[in-house]
C-alpha cells in the first residue's frame, strides 16, 4: 500500500503564492511520475503539472510560467510552487504518484486533496 499526505493549501489573495507539498510512504520500490491535479466545483479533475523521475516536467497552459513542480526523490515528495494566483485557480488540489511497490506491483495513488481558495 502507498499513502500520500498533502499539505500547504489555504486561502490566499489574488496575486499571492502557495507551496503545496505531498509525501508518499509505504512499500515503495520506485516512483515514476508524480503530479498535481485539481478539481473545481462542477468541473472535471484536470492535470496541473507533472514531473518524471528524470526531472522532465509538464504544465497545463493556464499555470505555465506561474507554477513550478519539483520533487525530492530521497523523500518521495513532490512540491508545487504557485505564484500570481488567480481566482480561477481555486480548487481542491490532489497529488498523484505512479510507481512500483516492493512486491513488484504497479501502483497509482491519490492524496486526500488540499483546498486552495483564491479570493480577496
Amino acid at each position: 500500500q502507498v499513502q500520500l499526505v498533502e499539505s500547504g493549501g489555504g486561502l490566499v489573495q489574488p496575486g499571492g503564492s502557495l507551496r503545496l507539498s505531498c509525501a508518499a510512504s509505504g512499500r515503495i520500490l520506485s516512483i515514476n511520475t508524480m503530479g498535481w491535479y485539481r478539481q473545481a466545483p462542477g468541473k472535471q479533475r484536470e492535470l496541473v503539472a507533472a514531473i518524471t523521475n528524470g526531472g522532465s516536467t509538464n504544465y497545463r497552459d493556464s499555470v505555465r510560467g506561474r507554477s513550478t513542480i519539483s520533487r525530492d526523490n530521497a523523500k518521495n515528495a513532490v512540491y508545487l510552487q504557485m505564484n500570481s494566483l488567480k481566482p480561477e485557480d481555486t480548487a481542491v488540489y490532489y497529488c498523484n504518484t505512479k510507481g512500483v511497490t516492493t512486491s513488484g506491483t504497479v501502483f497509482a495513488s491519490w492524496g486526500q486533496g488540499t483546498q486552495v481558495f483564491v479570493s480577496s
